[in-house]
């Protein structure tokens, strides 16, 4: 992996997605000196339980929060596009402002959500996150290495078109056809997860779910008893 990646980045819905969903592989990129940046596209302010902080306040708090979160697995680079949570639909506007992260950043591999609702799933087929999924593609083909495509982009902003090698998906469930064993750094995936205090803080059971999580992907990558692993759906798209 650090022989073939430079650069990855990682798009998600909400703040918290990305160290729930791939934290722990985050921290073994950046462990083996691959740069990593985020893309966070919603303001996050539908999240949380707490009914005395104002709602105007929410936003500001979980960016907070993702950024002592990303520090925890040595990202620096952390993105937020600002689309309200919850309402989040593909429109031109969110695959020009995807499509410009990903210019900015230059990377050779974007971890995405699913673009696909997976009926087995209801959690894990959050409408914000397909919407991201689903525009994120797009933003990889055609838009990010089509210069004509949004022009604006390079004619006011000098970002010009850049192509993604990898897509890698993040798939925990029997979908996933590649494994990343984070054993090691699993410890750094719970720091970033409590880090999102307003959204953590009342899981008593966070670490156990987390890691019954990870036994099970690790079992489906044949990987020996004991192992963790983060789990993804690879695809070629140079």
């Amino acid at each position: 992996m650090a022989d073939r990646v430079n650069r990855v980045l990682v798009v998600t819905a909400h703040p918290d997605d990305v160290d729930f969903g791939c934290g722990a592989t985050v921290a073994t990129w950046t462990d083996a000196e691959v740069d990593v940046s985020y893309c966070v596209v919603t303001d996050g302010d539908s999240g949380g339980f707490d009914r005395v902080v104002p709602r105007s306040e929410i936003a500001g708090i979980r960016q907070d929060e993702q950024r002592k979160a990303a520090a925890a697995l040595g990202v620096t680079d952390v993105e937020f596009l600002g689309y309200p949570d919850g309402r989040l639909m593909l429109s031109h506007e969110l695959r020009r402002d995807i499509t410009r992260s990903i210019r900015r950043v230059r990377p050779d591999l974007l971890v995405i959500h699913s673009p696909q609702r997976d009926l087995r799933s209801l959690y894990g087929s959050h409408p914000d996150h397909l919407a991201a999924g689903e525009a994120a593609m797009c933003a990889v083909y055609p838009d990010a290495r089509n210069p004509f495509a949004h022009p604006e982009l390079l004619a006011e902003e000098g970002l010009d078109a850049h192509t993604v090698d990898q897509v890698w998906i993040v798939s925990p469930n029997d979908r996933a056809d590649h494994y990343v064993d984070v054993t090691d750094t699993f410890g750094r995936k719970l720091t970033a997860l409590w880090a999102h205090a307003s959204q953590t803080a009342h899981m008593a059971d966070l670490e156990d779910r987390m890691r019954g999580w990870l036994e099970t992907q690790a079992k489906a990558a044949g990987l020996p008893e004991g192992r963790l692993a983060e789990g993804f759906l690879v695809l070629d798209t140079r």
